[in-house]
């Protein structure tokens, strides 16, 4: 991920901006409009005289922030590179200043006014373009209602709030931090953080994040994370680093913009000089033919072509619940080969569900319904993650009252009149029949885990448990693999459990018993094969992952260390994000593409025609600043849903 980063901040011709400026803010957008007007009423007026005060005045007071930038910027960097800096801007004043010099006053003013209006609404579009992204920062909740000891409510500034405080939240309330459900029920609006459209019921034990919004419901919560480790602000900060990351080829354009610009003003007195001695123009004729050329080579639309394409791109990721850190790591991933997943929590849903039940042949049903319902009571008494899968796949059967007794390395006891039954693993029976026996090894090489039920004497049935592979997992997939990537599971679990699942989704290649440490290295044995290789994990055992992968994808409904670690985080677990992400970066590429091919067309036919003497100064200005517009808003396109 060796990419640059660069400060940014819009301009249609990607000037530096080090400087805190935006082309003179409302001040300059008035008198722009009033110089706009000023050039109007002079193409109507029939003195010279008066035409020629109307098109300086318009030329003044609607560009005098771009020529005021274009030396100001120049003398500073220069300054503070100690060599020749020029800022582009510099190209379109010199040339602006030389149509008056050849009292070609209303091309000067031309010249000024589509160049500043280009300016003007290209902050508007790179503005429309972070807007998904910067509303973040109105999020941050700023006041809570804390509980003091007494029982009394008092109203305070988020960042006084400690871990362990108790706060009030009522219906409506925005929840001002993260923390867990004391007391109380609600649904809560979580898209601001996850992008989930429909509200979460929230109970006692529950997680909250802050920047939600509570429903009818009141609660009670307790802090459990410092105002400036949520997840919100968390994100805020992702969202600064987007802006200081730019992609490959904006970084290009912003390091060679000084050297072309350079080029373009040693050329421009030899370019006279080629006109006036070899093709024997007039003084004249030369003089006016460079100033084309000045405005012809100015490389405005060069410098569009990528920074709003991406920041509309990031913008349109953002709106889905897609954050990335900067378009560095997007732009990465349109070359992708290949993408390892965390099998847990990425894939699969992470929480254990009943697959499979199997009570033999010559079970009756109301043996069957004895049986299940002897197992529902044993498990009621149990806090054990695979008890709460089976209570939940048999939500509607009632439970019995019984005594049961939880032996380790053995499973659950309970009586029941004169009968003893158990539940546990298949080691913690002897011999059992032979159907049992095959049905075991058939759900065993699926993945899933086997749990007996039976009496002292014999096993009565089975239950296959299995982690399941999410629905958009299979879909992600399925996508991945018409686009010739390699795709790669890594899971602690044992490989024949990775296997199986690997199987259902459709994975390439399956590596099974892998310690966290260990993903790290495979990541970076895979990089070898596939130049661009994504992990994409849950962000805490996959840390070491995220950071060795060209591009690091954290998944987990607002996990914070996911946040930190990756380049980009999906703040919904749902993989077919991913898929859409790859998407939008294939069409990115596309477009910055198509863009940089139209800027340099451009460039090169001025030049051409100018050279054969059939371009006016008028049309360069209107051909070569509508390249720039046309540039932005063939990026701009990046803010609507990509289609498949």
């Amino acid at each position: 991920m060796s990419e640059h980063s660069t400060n940014h901040r819009a301009s249609s011709c990607s000037h530096n901006h080090d400087h805190n400026h935006e082309h003179g803010g409302n001040l300059a957008i008035v008198l722009y409009l009033i110089g706009l007007g000023a050039f109007l009423i002079g193409l109507v007026v029939g003195s010279d005289l008066w035409q020629m005060i109307l098109y300086l005045t318009a030329l003044v007071i609607s560009g005098y922030h771009i020529i005021i930038e274009g030396f100001s910027d120049t003398f500073r960097q220069t300054a503070r590179k100690k060599k020749f800096t020029p800022n582009v801007h510099i190209l379109m004043t010199l040339a602006a200043i030389g149509a008056v010099i050849i009292r070609e006053y209303r091309e000067a003013a031309l010249l000024i006014l589509i160049f500043a209006g280009a300016h003007f609404l290209e902050e508007y579009a790179e503005k429309k373009s972070n807007k998904e992204i910067t509303s973040l920062l109105k999020l941050n909740p700023t006041s809570a209602r804390r509980i003091q000891s007494n029982g009394e409510v008092e109203t305070v500034d988020v960042s006084e709030l400690q871990i362990g405080d108790r706060l009030s939240i009522l219906n409506g309330d925005q929840i001002p931090t993260d923390g867990v459900v004391l007391s109380g029920s609600s649904s809560v609006d979580q898209a601001s953080i996850t992008g989930e459209s429909m509200p979460v019921e929230k109970k006692e034990g529950d997680m909250l994040f802050g920047s939600t919004i509570n429903g009818a419901g009141t609660m009670t919560m307790e802090v459990t994370k410092d105002s400036s480790d949520t997840v919100i602000s968390k994100i805020i900060q992702l969202v600064s680093q987007t802006q200081n990351n730019v992609s490959r080829t904006a970084a290009f354009i912003k390091r060679i913009e000084p050297v072309y610009v350079k080029i373009v003003i040693l050329l421009t007195p030899l370019f006279y000089l080629l006109g006036y001695y070899v093709f024997q123009w007039t003084a004249y004729e030369s003089f006016y033919r460079t100033m084309v050329f000045l405005i012809a080579t100015s490389p405005c639309a060069l410098a569009a072509t990528d920074i709003p394409a991406t920041l509309s791109s990031i913008s349109n990721l953002a709106k889905r619940g897609v954050l990335f850190k900067g378009g560095s790591y997007l732009s990465n991933l349109a070359d992708l080969k290949a993408v390892a997943f965390d099998k847990t929590g990425t894939l699969t849903t992470g929480k254990p569900v009943v697959t499979n039940t199997y009570f033999g042949d010559g079970v009756t049903d109301e043996e069957q319904q004895a049986f299940i319902q002897t197992i529902v009571s044993m498990e009621s008494k149990s806090n054990h993650p695979l008890a709460q899968a089976i209570l939940q796949y048999f939500d509607e059967v009632a439970p019995l009252e019984m005594e049961v007794e939880n032996l380790i390395g053995v499973g659950l006891i309970a009586k029941a009149g004169d009968a003893t039954y158990k539940i546990g693993k298949p080691s913690s029976y002897g011999t059992i029949s032979a159907a049992l026996q095959k049905q075991t090894e058939v759900f065993e090489e699926e993945g899933k885990t086997v749990v007996y039920f039976g009496s002292e004497e014999e096993v009565l049935g089975l239950l296959a448990i299995q982690d399941v592979p999410k629905e958009t997992s299979l879909e992600a997939i399925r996508y991945l693999k018409e686009q010739n990537i390699h795709t790669i599971m890594i899971t602690g679990d044992a490989k024949r459990t990775g296997e199986a699942i690997g199987r259902t989704l459709g994975i390439d290649e399956v590596r099974g018993n892998v310690m966290p440490e260990e993903k790290a290295d495979i990541i970076t044995e895979l990089k070898k094969t596939y130049p661009v290789t994504a992990m994409v994990g849950d962000g805490v055992n996959d840390a070491p992952a995220l950071v060795a992968a060209d591009v690091g994808v954290a998944m987990g409904e607002g996990t914070d260390i996911a946040i930190d670690v990756a380049d980009a985080v999906l703040m919904k677990s749902d993989l077919t994000k991913f898929s859409y992400t790859h998407q939008v970066a294939k069409k990115l590429r596309k477009i910055v593409m198509q863009n940089i091919i139209a800027a340099l067309a451009v460039v090169v036919f001025l030049v051409i025609v100018n050279m054969t003497g059939n371009m006016d100064m008028t049309s360069a200005v209107i051909i070569h600043e509508g390249s720039t517009l046309a540039v932005i808003l063939n990026g701009l396109r990046m803010l609507k849903e990509v289609e498949r």
